[in-house]
């Protein structure tokens, strides 16, 4: 499942408030690069909650060139 374009545009780290990068997966997850988390998405749902994020692997999530 894909996120809508639309919804990517608007969401922000809740932690840092930066943009960030979607990631089809599996598994399906947002990464912030500021804060150096990333949110998993359910079911076509981001879980937005810094008490789910985990911390950043950037061996799993390298950044996009």
């Amino acid at each position: 499942m894909s996120l809508a374009p639309e919804l990517l545009k608007i969401l922000v780290c809740p932690k840092s408030k930066a943009p960030l990068e979607y990631h089809a997966g599996p598994p399906e997850v947002l990464v912030c690069r500021e804060s150096q988390l990333v949110y998993k998405v359910q079911d076509g749902i981001p879980v937005m909650l810094l008490e789910e994020a985990e911390p950043l692997d950037e061996a799993t999530y390298p950044p996009r060139s």
